[in-house]
């Protein structure tokens, strides 16, 4: 059996970017948030309209599983 991707649940209130300091600290925040973000389409991609703003966002649900590493090549 193949091991599994390094992954987490994220924490009260968790952004991409406290994601990436914590997880992925040895990227330049910005590419480690844009890596972040390109591993996890799952959760990137989803538009939500936050109700304080009406504006489009994609939250982070504590839910959500988070990958914090890229995928394993075959």
């Amino acid at each position: 059996m193949d091991a599994a991707r390094k992954s987490i649940f994220p924490i009260a209130d968790d952004s991409w970017e406290s994601i990436a300091i914590r997880e992925v600290a040895a990227l330049d925040k910005e590419q480690a948030i844009s890596q972040l973000q390109s591993w996890n389409l799952h959760v990137f991609a989803r538009r939500v309209v936050n109700d304080d703003t009406g504006e489009m966002g994609n939250p982070i649900l504590p839910s959500d599983v988070i990958f914090v590493e890229p995928p394993v090549k075959a």
